[in-house]
């Protein structure tokens, strides 16, 4: 290997070939150190990372200051995780595809690659890591470089990372469970202990070179897991510069796999997932992981969060967690939801009003009057009668009951997730993660401002100035409005078909109901206009969501956040932002507006002047709005499904297609792994985002469709399998992240959650005929204003339909085409006006009044009762529990007592062996004057 005892640098004046953006540019003069609040070692060494120290390299043929890895021949043992002297484990793959084996013709391009690649190798080994290469046993062009971290750079850089790692074993003792009587059914549905061992607890700190006697270090090898052992290895990667043009250093792998220089950059998975590895030393953690729990036979037992935890990452395991704990708690929502359901279900036989619509005296004599212009014929009632029914089953007090129970669980969901994950915080050594996350490498190299740090009055750097901050943000908001304002438009379209579509099915649909035709029961124009709109939706849904995602991350990229946290929380509030609005819009509108700015049929409101208003069915939009919760619900898993499963398994199908001729030859591990599909940075982004929609689908519009939380529940279910099945075999492993919690998503629920108290109260009130009815049946089915003499909801249908003399129909709608059903002098609409004739004809009559009185009524005190419970039980619940805090302050007792009285002890043991000294000394000199 040839040495060197300083960094290389590409320095060309040709203009650069990259096309992958500007992260990593910056002028070298201006970059910033990397100033890590560690001592001095540590520090010059990650400030050696933002160093440019430049040789003349010359002509490019010149390659003698370049330190290279060395070649080696796979020595065929395809389980094996360590170089080929058995003793340096891999800690990181590099795959670049070799030049000069390349079929091409762009010579120069490919010697300019491969000398930023050898620049970028031979600064890895400056920085003190370890470079053997090996070529594919496969394809003899792709050649592998295995990443190796020796102890010393492992200690350094978890000092400088502020990776908390153990002090002493945990000493706490473990309360018993309170349910003692049900461990046996607990033990059934845990992971055998006997093939997934628990992980020992340790009281850790923030490890320091300099006390490393004081930490818990049985075996050099284990004390860095494989885990921490390639993040710590992935810093470094990103961070180390390989090229200066025109004083611009570029530096980090991620810039280099962008630009195509190296074709993959992954760390190894330990074994395959269907067998344990041949090598006694290996953990076989993939392995474990695929059989307790990506495997379909392990679906109803628990997760092995810690062994997740271990094997991918905090980040990876606090995802798991939440998404568990959520399907666990949809358990009770979905209880309770298929109750109310079947007790709409039983009793949709003893609903009155549906009774009087399917009646052949009632509904079948009363005529309604047309619902659009020109086209649209007479129709009797009784052509609704099976959507009657089925609206029976869903707008029950039931429903009410549900509304409000679901406002309570959404609240103690989320307060016992807090008390969760506060645990996993502590367990997982997360608790005080803000304080040690370093900066993205892109906000790093944009950092060439100096400003005056306002608490420690030092000079610090950063990306841009108070002005282009604010210039960014308008830029970044902006954007953001522009496709939101395009959402809306295509709700608009939407509407606007809907009311144009309308037309032609009352045109073209039958106009009686014929007994022999079962289909004519169920396609009324209502219903076909519906199903069809919200297939489109779901459509326009989908193709605006794909173009948008690439929208949202070139904003928050060019809003350029300072760490990875705050890049995803970012991230977060746009896509979520723009996906509120896009899978939530169509469902506001069939809740709130469709249906409620009609006018009457002498005076209808038209859409742009031209499209008449859309009206809901005699019973309400609520049956409107629970297909189009179905759909999209029940459309959206689906796709979700496809894109997850499918689209993985069968890219890697193809891949062992066209290796089909090589497959007979034994493959090493990290051959193996390069043909698994990357996972992509923002993977677990997108499984957040999936659920987080749900969320507020089970519990936005919860009032119209109970059934949404069984189908969330089923949903997560396979979601939980599915996303392990697919990160454990067919994906790369992942590079391990930590996390502190779920992120922006918490405030979210949050928001969510409070949300949903207003739109469930306002569905009840607006959109279903709950109120309706139980204002007929307690002030209008008696005397003064009805004529039984007992409450009851007999002749409710009659009393809530207006009546509209036909002759009053405007020139638009007066030559309707249509008698079949015969001559009428008047019809009926679904409104609470006077008759023709009343002194004030087709105004609002006392019916109308006491309704929007009663709605109003009912939406504050059902919005007053549930924040009233939301927010008792915020407070009657603490967010961290006892047993956790008592864990932390021992754990702080602990590190307080090990570290600073063990440094106390070892300064005051200096200081006696000096002052020994010091007493020798004057004792030797005043012995020979005594003599």
């Amino acid at each position: 290997m040839k040495k060197m005892s300083r960094n290389v640098l590409l320095q060309m004046e040709e203009e650069d070939d990259d096309d992958d953006g500007d992260i990593g540019d910056v002028p070298a003069s201006r970059r910033p150190f990397l100033t890590p609040h560690t001592h001095l070692p540590s520090s010059l060494v990650l400030e050696n990372l933002g160093q440019t120290i430049i040789p003349d390299l010359g002509s490019l043929e010149s390659q003698h200051d370049f330190r290279t890895p060395e070649f080696e021949e796979f020595n065929g043992k395809s389980d094996s995780l360590f170089f080929n002297d058995g003793q340096r484990r891999i800690d990181f793959v590099l795959v670049y595809e070799d030049e000069s084996r390349k079929e091409t013709s762009k010579k120069g391009t490919n010697e300019k690659q491969r000398r930023k690649r050898q620049a970028y190798e031979s600064n890895l080994i400056c920085h003190g890591l370890q470079l053997e290469a090996t070529r594919s046993v496969l394809d003899d062009k792709l050649v592998f470089v295995k990443v190796h971290a020796p102890w010393e750079v492992l200690c350094t850089y978890a000092e400088i990372m502020h990776i908390k790692l153990p002090l002493k074993p945990n000493d706490l003792k473990n309360r018993s469970s309170a349910f003692g009587t049900l461990n046996w059914f607990t033990k059934v549905l845990s992971v055998d202990e006997s093939i997934i061992k628990p992980e020992q607890e340790f009281f850790t700190a923030p490890f320091e070179k300099n006390r490393m006697n004081d930490f818990y270090i049985v075996d050099r090898d284990a004390f860095f897991n494989p885990a921490t052992r390639s993040r710590i290895v992935y810093f470094i990667l990103s961070r180390v510069k390989y090229q200066l043009i025109n004083n611009v250093s570029k530096f980090g792998i991620n810039r280099l796999v962008n630009s195509g220089i190296y074709k993959a950059a992954f760390p190894l998975h330990d074994c395959k997932f269907r067998r344990q590895s041949e090598d006694p030393s290996c953990p076989n953690e993939r392995y474990l992981l695929y059989r307790e729990w990506a495997h379909p036979r392990s679906i109803y037992k628990k997760q092995p969060l810690d062994l997740i935890r271990k094997y991918y990452g905090e980040k990876i395991g606090i995802y798991f967690a939440w998404l568990g704990y959520y399907t666990q708690m949809l358990l009770l929502a979905a209880v309770v939801g298929v109750a109310c359901f079947l007790y709409g279900y039983l009793n949709q036989d003893n609903c009155t009003w549906s009774k009087e619509v399917c009646h052949p005296d009632i509904g079948g004599k009363i005529i309604m009057c047309p619902q659009c212009d020109r086209l649209c014929p007479f129709w009797k009632l009784n052509i609704t009668c099976e959507s009657s029914k089925k609206l029976c089953i869903f707008d029950s007090f039931g429903t009410l009951v549900f509304a409000v129970f679901m406002g309570v669980w959404v609240t103690l969901f989320l307060e016992f997730w807090k008390r969760r994950q506060a645990e996993l915080e502590y367990e997982w050594d997360t608790v005080e993660l803000q304080q040690e996350e370093q900066a993205r490498p892109e906000y790093e190299a944009r950092c060439t401002h100096v400003v005056i740090n306002e608490i420690t009055q030092e000079e610090e750097r950063i990306p841009f100035t108070a002005w282009g901050k604010c210039i960014r943000i308008t830029l970044c908001a902006s954007a953001v409005f522009f496709w939101i304002l395009l959402i809306i438009a295509s709700v608009i379209g939407i509407i606007v078909y809907r009311l144009s579509v309308f037309i032609v099915f009352s045109a073209k649909l039958p106009k009686n109901i014929n007994g022999t035709d079962p289909i004519q029961k169920y396609l009324t124009p209502q219903t076909a206009t519906s199903i069809t709109a919200s297939i489109i939706s779901f459509i326009i849904i989908m193709i605006l969501n794909t173009i948008y995602e690439k929208v949202a991350i070139m904003i928050t990229n060019f809003e350029l956040p300072r760490t990875q946290t705050d890049y995803e929380n970012s991230l977060t509030m746009k896509m979520f932002l723009f996906q509120f609005v896009n899978y939530y819009s169509s469902c506001f509108y069939i809740a709130f507006f469709k249906g409620k700015f009609v006018g009457y049929p002498g005076d209808p409101v038209y859409w742009l002047g031209k499209y008449r208003n859309e009206e809901c069915d005699p019973g309400g939009c609520l049956l409107e709005l629970t297909t189009q919760l179905t759909i999209i619900m029940g459309g959206k898993a689906i796709w979700n499904n496809i894109q997850e499963v499918l689209l993985p398994w069968i890219m890697n199908l193809i891949g062992r297609f066209h290796r089909v001729s090589g497959s007979e030859k034994i493959t090493p591990r990290w051959e193996q792994d390069y043909h698994l599909q990357p996972m992509g940075k923002l993977g677990l982004f997108y499984e957040y985002l999936e659920m987080i929609i749900q969320f507020g689908f089970v519990t936005l519009f919860v009032a119209s469709f109970p059934l949404a939380p069984l189908l969330a529940l089923v949903n997560n279910i396979l979601e939980i399998r599915v996303d392990a099945w697919k990160l454990t075999t067919q994906f790369r492993r992942l590079v391990p992240e930590k996390a502190q919690d779920i992120g922006a998503w918490q405030p979210i629920m949050q928001g969510i959650a409070i949300l949903a108290v207003v739109t469930n109260a306002m569905i009840i009130a607006f959109t279903s005929d709950m109120i309706p009815r139980l204002v007929y049946y307690w002030s209008f089915s008696v005397p003064p204003y009805g004529d039984h003499t007992s409450y009851t909801m007999e002749g409710y249908i009659n009393n809530t339909l207006s009546i509209f003399k036909v002759a009053d129909f405007k020139n638009k709608s007066k030559g309707n085409p249509y008698s079949e059903l015969g001559n009428h002098t008047t019809c009926r609409y679904r409104d609470f006006r006077y008759p023709p004739g009343h002194p004030q004809e087709y105004k609002h009559n006392i019916y109308y009044w006491h309704v929007i009185a009663a709605k109003l009524a009912f939406i504050i005190v059902m919005e007053h009762i549930i924040y009233s419970v939301k927010f008792f039980i915020s407070y009657a619940i603490p967010d961290v529990s006892k047993r956790t805090k008592s864990k932390i302050q021992r754990e702080k007792y602990l590190t307080q007592k090990l570290l600073h009285e063990n440094h106390l002890k070892d300064m005051t043991k200096n200081m006696g062996v000096i002052a020994e000294r010091m007493i020798e000394a004057v004792d030797n000199n005043l012995r020979p004057k005594l003599e």
